[in-house]
Parts: structure tokens; C-alpha cells; sequence
């Protein structure tokens, strides 16, 4: 899934965050006001309309003057704005209800990532997955089969989940990216090279709730404003695409902490 309009959304963003900063700055030069006895000559706490106009051209030189703190104020805006998003669903992102994990199952720190395998990002960013497990035995990753790229993304998240079901997910999740791109042949070789039961995966496949999974992704990764693979959620943390092991390792270190 791609982002069809960076620019308006990257406007739209900056465009917020500029009126959150002015009203905050509004608000702190009314407090002043207030302290200064300039509001509540009327008994009602009203700011004269002279006073009024004073306090938007103070709001409107400092803007002028420093606009390089828009685009502080922007990423702080994204930065509350998603973590509330995040705190909304955070419960059913880190929740592996059809056993699709990585690391170790029980670990008391969660990595949560969307995938495709048709995703090239996704099969990048596998080693660096891989040594982020290494170097953290108590760490638990969520993996969100997320096929959005092409139809048989849809079929290789179904086997990746009939694989999960017999206990086989790492081993298919790991032949799966290393077979190539998601057709018919890759799915069925990855498949065996995990070690599948194909009658028992055929059921899993078949069943409502496989599809109901890849629904549920979905609407988690529109609701976090997700809008490609991979993206990630640790701690307070949420990232877009291959951001590397150093990326990656930093944000499990600032969600121990």
C-alpha cells in the first residue's frame, strides 16, 4: 500500500500543527494579559477586542520570525496525535490471536510488524528482524500478515497462518521470503520446506476466521494510519519501511526504558 498524496497529507500536518502552536502561544499570551489585569474588565473574563488583535500580531511576528519551530511542532503533533491512536488499539495490535510470532513467544517486550510477502522492504528488513531476536532473548514480535500488494499476497498470508496453526510459522515465515515473490510455486515450496501438513493447511485456509484475521490487520494498520509495509509499533514507537537494525534496536532500547 502506498501513500498516493504525500505532499497534501505533509501539508495538512503542518497546517495543524500551526494552529495548535498558535493557540498554545494565543493561550500563553492571554494568560499574561490576564495576570497583567488586561481580561476581566467586563466581570466576564472577555479579552477586549484591542487586546485581542495585540495577541494574534505577537502570535503571527513570532511564527514569522522563527518558523523553523513548524516542523518541531508538526512532528510533535504526529507525535501525540498517533501515540493516541495507538493507545486506542494498542491491546489488539499486540495481540497474537492466531499465533503469528517471532522470538520468543512469552518475551515481556512486544515488536509488532506489518508485512506483505511481495513487499521487498519487508524481505530486507528479515535479517535485521532476525538480529534484534538475537540480541534480545525476551523479545516477542507480533507479525501482522498485512498482503495488500498483490492477490497472491492474500494466499501467502493464509498458508502463513495455516502454518502458525501446526506450531511452523518462524520456518514458513522464513522460506517464504527467501523463495521470492508469492505465487502459486513459492507458496507450495515454502511450504514444504517448513515442514506443512498441506491437508491440515487447506482447512486452516478455509476457515472464516483466516480471512476474518487479514480484515482485522487491515483495519488496525488504516485505524494506526498506516499506509505500507513494513510499518512497526514498539513501546510508544510507530515507523514506516525498511528503517534498519540500528532504527529498529534503538526503539526497542527507548521501550525498555
Amino acid at each position: 500500500m502506498s501513500d498516493t498524496n504525500p505532499s497534501q497529507r505533509r501539508r495538512a500536518r503542518l497546517i495543524n500543527a500551526a494552529l495548535a502552536l498558535g493557540c498554545a502561544l494565543l493561550g500563553a499570551a492571554a494568560g499574561w494579559y490576564w495576570q497583567a489585569g488586561s481580561i476581566g474588565a467586563d466581570g466576564k473574563g472577555a479579552l477586549p477586542e484591542r487586546d485581542r488583535v495585540a495577541v494574534e500580531q505577537v502570535v503571527h511576528d513570532y511564527l514569522m520570525a522563527h518558523p523553523e519551530i513548524l516542523p518541531e511542532a508538526m512532528a510533535e503533533y504526529d507525535r501525540k496525535k498517533n501515540l493516541g491512536e495507538l493507545n486506542a488499539v494498542r491491546g489488539a495490535v499486540e495481540q497474537a490471536s492466531l499465533g503469528t510470532v517471532l522470538g520468543n513467544p512469552r518475551g515481556k517486550l512486544t515488536l509488532v510488524e506489518f508485512t506483505d510477502y511481495a513487499c521487498g522492504y519487508c524481505r530486507h528488513s528479515v535479517s535485521d528482524v532476525d538480529a534484534l531476536i538475537a540480541a534480545n532473548p525476551d523479545l516477542r514480535v507480533v507479525v501482522r500478515e498485512l498482503p495488500i500488494l498483490t492477490p497472491a499476497s492474500a494466499d501467502a498470508a493464509k498458508m502463513a497462518i495455516a502454518a502458525a496453526e501446526q506450531g511452523r510459522y518462524p520456518q514458513f515465515h522464513q522460506a517464504m521470503f527467501a523463495s521470492g515473490r508469492p505465487d502459486a510455486g513459492t507458496i507450495a515450496e515454502a511450504a514444504r520446506a517448513a515442514g506443512i501438513d498441506m491437508a491440515r493447511a487447506q482447512r486452516v485456509i478455509a476457515d472464516p476466521k483466516t480471512e476474518a484475521e487479514l480484515v482485522r490487520n487491515l483495519d488496525l494498520a488504516r485505524q494506526l494510519g498506516f499506509s505500507g509495509t513494513p510499518s512497526w509499533v514498539i513501546g510508544d514507537a510507530m515507523m514506516t519501511g525498511a528503517v534498519g537494525a540500528d532504527r529498529l534496536a534503538k526503539a526497542v532500547a527507548d521501550a525498555r526504558s
